[in-house]
C-alpha cells in the first residue's frame, strides 16, 4: 500500500516537473556551457527549490494566493520582467564550448537567486502545483500523504539529474555555432514565457 502511493507520487511528480520549461532550459544551457561540477551544483539548487515549491503547493500555497490576491499580481509582474531579462541576456551572450574551463562568472548567491526566481516566480509552476498536488492531497488517506509527497520529491531529483546527465553526454558534439543557435532558441522561448506572464498580469489588473 505504501509503495503504491509512493509510486503514484513519483508518476505525478514527473508529470508536474517535466513541463516547467524555464527550469529545464536554464539547466540545459548550464550543462552545455559550464563544467560538470558547476552544472551539478545548479541542478541540486534547482531541486531544492523545486521540492520546496512542491511541498508548499501540496500543503496549501494556493490558499495564500486566494487569501491575498495581490500576491498573484506581484508574482506575475516580477516574474515577467525577470524572465524577459533572462531571455535577452541569453540571446546576447557569447557562446563558448570549453569542457575543461569553469566559465561561470556568476557568484553562487546570484545562481541561487536565479534558481529561486525561475521556480518561485513562475506562475505556471505554482498554479500547476496547486491544482495537481494540492488537489491530489485532498483525495489521499491522511496516513499515506507522506509517502505520496516523498514520491513527488524523488521525481524532482530523478528528472533534473537525468536531464543533466543526458545533456552532459551530448555536449561534446556541440560546437560554438550550434551553441549560438541553442542560445537564440532557448532565449526566444524564455522571452515568450515572459511576455505570456506579462499578458496574464495585464488581464489580472483589468
Amino acid at each position: 500500500m505504501k509503495f503504491t502511493y509512493l509510486f503514484q507520487g513519483l508518476l505525478l511528480g514527473l508529470a508536474y516537473v517535466a513541463p516547467i520549461g524555464i527550469q529545464n532550459l536554464y539547466l540545459i544551457n548550464t550543462a552545455i556551457r559550464e563544467t560538470r561540477k558547476r552544472t551539478i551544483e545548479v541542478a541540486l539548487i534547482i531541486i531544492i527549490f523545486d521540492i520546496s515549491l512542491a511541498l508548499a503547493c501540496f500543503f496549501g500555497v494556493g490558499f495564500l494566493i486566494n487569501t491575498f490576491p495581490v500576491l498573484n499580481g506581484v508574482i506575475l509582474f516580477s516574474g515577467s520582467l525577470l524572465v524577459i531579462y533572462m531571455g535577452f541576456t541569453l540571446i546576447r551572450s557569447s557562446p563558448q564550448v570549453e569542457n575543461d574551463v569553469d566559465l561561470v562568472s556568476d557568484s553562487v548567491l546570484k545562481i541561487i537567486g536565479i534558481c529561486f526566481a525561475i521556480t518561485w516566480f513562475n506562475p505556471q509552476a505554482i498554479i500547476d502545483g496547486t491544482l495537481l498536488l494540492g488537489g491530489f492531497n485532498a483525495s489521499l488517506p491522511h496516513s499515506m500523504a507522506a509517502y505520496f509527497i516523498l514520491g513527488v520529491c524523488l521525481a524532482s531529483c530523478l528528472w533534473f539529474l537525468s536531464l543533466v546527465s543526458i545533456t552532459i553526454q551530448l555536449r561534446t558534439k556541440i560546437n560554438t555555432r550550434i551553441m549560438r543557435w541553442i542560445n537564440i532558441v532557448c532565449g526566444s522561448i524564455i522571452i515568450f514565457y515572459g511576455i505570456k506572464l506579462g499578458y496574464s498580469f495585464i488581464q489580472l489588473i483589468k
